[in-house]
């Protein structure tokens, strides 16, 4: 199989979908990867370095496309790479369809094979790929947050972990899961007062044995939710629902309820935000302000961050990309049934039901598309 990877070419976006030592793996099993020209440069990768683990180098960004029968990327393609793509061809990456209408629209018209890293969902119901991304994004909440409420920044003036004689910050997360529960381990470790709400009653359990005694944890009832919203110093939106859009918890009367410098840091942005007045960002602007509360609303929150998060991507996702290589899209999916969850379209059909959902669309049943992949 014909393997591409792309060079990243969202705003600020550093990370990159393969390493060298994934290339030998691949070339072992008898595959051609092609590799954009300086698709590593990002994480310190050279050209050479790929060469040498076996890949072949291609200046041309939409040949790389063109090219491969199976694409691999971090994130989502963007308007100037669509026309390169073509009916059959498999995509594997990040896709969030349920934040991006548009994309999902001509990824349909397009009739890709998306295959999307955040579906890929065990039996156990863990996320494999997306819970790396998690963990990242979870910490560099906080650290984002910590640093847009310092006054040059045009925060409040705090710091998380306050000083003797000096209360620390109120820290409010919304979400337990991994986002929530990796953000509320820094929060905590820098000493800050903590809340997570969860609508979960075994997984607040689970946090309130597992996590420091500055970690509250509230169920997320509307009048716990009004209360605690008003009283953060930083609020950090950490909801999902898999494959479906966030809801949306934090009114802007809510908002509105916040101390004047205090900051929202919205990680769930990704599938459309959790708070009414959030809307995407970029690394280059990732900041701004409404009703006096600074938003983080960055969508790709790990690509600050490269280097720690492509080497702790690519391992994870290398097992399917080589299974997908190997055994091909039918094969691969009948065998790997998280993989088979991680599929949400299939030339031109939506397979998956919580993207479906989002966008009132129909819905088809993965094994009836599959069975029409065998009558071929």
């Amino acid at each position: 199989m014909i393997i591409g990877v792309p060079r990243e070419i969202k705003t600020e976006e550093y990370r990159v979908a393969m390493i060298p030592a994934g290339v030998e793996t691949l070339k072992q099993s008898g595959h051609r990867i092609l590799i954009e020209q300086s698709a590593g440069a990002g994480i310190g990768v050279s050209d050479e370095e790929y060469e040498k683990a076996g890949a072949e180098i291609i200046s041309h960004h939409g040949e790389v496309i063109r090219q491969a029968d199976l694409v691999v990327k971090v994130k989502e393609p963007l308007p100037s790479e669509y026309e390169f793509f073509r009916p059959g061809q498999i995509v594997f990456g990040f896709f969030h369809f349920p934040g991006n209408q548009e994309l999902l629209q001509v990824m349909i018209a397009r009739r890709i094979i998306a295959i999307a890293y955040e579906t890929v969902e065990k039996e156990d119901g863990s996320l494999p790929l997306l819970t790396p991304m998690s963990e990242i994004a979870g910490r560099l909440a906080v650290q984002e947050g910590a640093k847009y409420l310092e006054r040059p920044s045009g925060g409040r003036g705090m710091l998380l972990g306050g000083a003797p004689g000096v209360p620390p910050a109120e820290v409010v997360i919304l979400g337990g899961g991994v986002v929530g529960s990796s953000a509320a381990g820094v929060a905590a470790a820098l000493g800050a007062r903590v809340t997570v709400l969860d609508i979960d009653p075994a997984r607040l359990k689970s946090l309130a044995e597992t996590l420091p005694p500055n970690v509250v944890t509230l169920f997320c009832r509307r009048t716990n939710l009004i209360a605690k919203v008003k009283e953060a110093d930083l609020l950090i939106g950490a909801v999902l629902v898999k494959g479906a859009r966030a809801p949306i918890l934090v009114s802007r009367e809510m908002v509105r309820s916040m101390k004047p410098g205090s900051v929202i840091v919205d990680v769930a942005i990704d599938q459309g935000g959790c708070v009414e007045t959030s809307h995407p960002t970029s690394h280059r602007e990732p900041i701004f302000v409404q009703e006096g509360v600074i938003h983080y609303c960055v969508p790709n929150i790990p690509g600050a961050v490269p280097l720690t998060s492509t080497y702790a991507l690519v391992p994870i996702t290398l097992p399917y990309i080589l299974e997908i290589a190997n055994k091909g899209f039918l094969r691969a999916v009948e065998e790997n049934r998280a993989l088979g969850r991680g599929v949400n379209l299939v030339e031109g059909k939506v397979v998956h039901p919580g993207v479906a959902q989002v966008y009132d669309l129909p819905c088809y049943a993965l094994e009836e598309v599959l069975i029409n992949f065998t009558r071929r």
